[in-house]
């Protein structure tokens, strides 16, 4: 007996659905003005529900371009508000963006089933013309979901994470080496380091680069946090809580957050930065300048970084030569709150 073919769906199918025009359909799905907002959701809705999307081919025909570049955030919304690198990183994609007439959409979610979740309905929906992927972690679900998929997508990290995608990263292995052995110029022989969140790619590399520049030290401690001031506080307290030949002489943080409340513990404590511990950040921002002492830093352009993953998304989508490379290596840029060790 012969199955009976399932019928296509339509756009008249998604307009009778969503109880709108023909017209209406087409310019939410080109993501075009004219329409509320209640509107579009009841028509991508209506379209999620009956399996449609429109033809990219189509799209394409009808010289349809770029509109909308997706970017997926695994953090808390009050957290990431806070974190100045991903302000300054989502300012230099947007600079890119507005010379595509592109905008970015932007979602924060608890964790990475969602986002594969999300990322893929963005795609089947054709909201997104491609998508900026960030956190990697190991065994990343990521890299397969978007090959299935065909989905356009530049991801932020190491090539040793991503998976086999187009890729834009910095050396932190260097940079971490760099810290170091500086502080180790410095005099410092017991050095701490405040890392991030143990799951994250980078801070795994990170975390290796300085078991190794490290090894040749008195002592060397590692704690890894949230990313979070309170965190990276708690973290600075432990450390100088202990007998003053056994605690480190200098700290380096992984972001400028937790190196600020990091110089606010010191101050609580009764310990002066830098006479009695050096404190260094990451991600050198405009905070590092604001205190006293003005933090030392490991300063990368964070602004272009964004602006560079934007311009090599666009290379991707249209068929480019945009591969994988690195950004410059974060520097060293010493203010007051590092020198020798008493």
């Amino acid at each position: 007996m012969t199955a009976t073919p399932t019928p296509r769906v339509t756009i008249k199918d998604v307009a009778a659905r969503a109880g709108v025009s023909k017209g209406a359909v087409s310019l939410a799905f080109n993501h075009k003005p004219g329409l509320a907002e209640t509107t579009r959701d009841r028509i991508f809705r209506a379209a999620r529900e009956l399996g449609w999307a429109p033809s990219l081919t189509a799209r394409t025909l009808a010289g349809s371009r770029v509109d909308v570049v997706g970017l997926a955030v695994c953090r808390p919304a009050r957290a990431l508000g806070l974190e100045p690198w991903y302000m300054e990183f989502v300012s230099g994609v947007e600079s890119v963006l507005a010379e595509h007439s592109s905008s970015l959409l932007l979602r924060l979610v608890r964790n990475m089933d969602e986002e594969v979740g999300v990322q893929e309905a963005w795609w089947r929906a054709r909201q997104i013309g491609g998508s900026i992927l960030v956190d990697f972690r190991g065994d990343d679900p990521r890299a397969a979901m978007t090959q299935r998929l065909g989905m356009p997508a530049v991801a932020v990290g190491h090539p040793s994470l991503t998976g086999g995608l187009t890729s834009v990263w910095t050396d932190d292995a260097t940079a971490v080496t760099e810290a170091v052995r500086y502080l180790a110029a410095l005099g410092h022989r017991r050095i701490a380091r405040v890392g991030g969140a143990a799951d994250l790619g980078h801070t795994a590399i990170r975390t290796a680069a300085f078991d190794e520049a490290a090894g040749a030290l008195a002592g060397a401690w590692q704690v890894a946090t949230d990313f979070s001031g309170d965190a990276g506080a708690r973290a600075t307290r432990s450390l100088l809580t202990a007998a003053p030949a056994d605690r480190p002489t200098a700290i380096v943080y992984d972001n400028d957050i937790m190196a600020v409340a990091g110089l606010s513990v010191a101050a609580e404590m009764g310990l002066r930065v830098p006479q009695d511990v050096s404190l260094l950040a990451w991600d050198d921002s405009q905070l590092c300048r604001l205190t006293h002492p003005t933090l030392s830093a490991m300063s990368h352009d964070v602004h272009g970084f964004g602006a560079e993953v934007a311009r090599t998304l666009f290379s991707v989508i249209s068929g480019g030569e945009g591969g994988s490379h690195p950004v410059p290596t974060p520097v060293l840029t010493p203010r007051g709150s590092t020198a020798p060790p008493r």
